[in-house]
């Protein structure tokens, strides 16, 4: 059996002219990431593998979540291959994940996670919000080999507000 966690990254600021990789969080993103840190602690697994895309607003929201979290920093794992905004490549990068691990945590973006819950969850979820966490469960033990799994939870900032 193995567990996925997507959390999408926190909203990212406008303010500043750099390119789209390099767009930190908003204050808003901030704040949310903190939120959502604290308030998912009994979802996450004892044992689990952190990656992150490599734009700067994910990782900032990794940071915050494994600051929470009690996770070293230099655990999180950034890949360059999840500065994605497409399903297929979000999906082929999930699949690699060693069989070793039961459990993965990705930090990554919209659309890519959005079209990946509903092509890989049994609910229809319409936009994964900015800092948003779904937890899926699939029967599988191969990575390579997940199908439809089940959603076991999915929580937005807003259900804390």
């Amino acid at each position: 059996m193995k567990k996925l966690i997507l959390i999408r990254h926190g909203k990212s600021s406008w303010d500043l002219p750099v390119v789209d990789k390099e767009r930190p969080l908003a204050h808003r993103g901030i704040k949310d990431a903190y939120l959502m840190s604290e308030k998912i602690q009994s979802y996450i697994p004892n044992s689990y593998v952190f990656w992150s895309s490599t734009a700067k607003r994910a990782g900032e929201t990794a940071k915050i979540f494994a600051q929470n979290m009690r996770l070293p920093d230099d655990l999180i794992v950034y890949k360059d291959s999840l500065y994605t905004f497409d399903d297929r490549e979000l999906q082929n990068e999930i699949k690699k994940c060693e069989d070793s691990y039961d459990n993965l945590i990705v930090f990554g973006h919209n659309p890519a996670i959005t079209d990946f819950v509903n092509e890989f969850g049994n609910i229809y979820i319409d936009k994964i919000k900015t800092c948003g966490f779904v937890s899926i469960v699939f029967n599988q033990n191969n990575w390579s080999a997940i199908t439809r799994g089940t959603v076991q939870k999915i929580i937005f900032p807003k259900d804390f507000k």
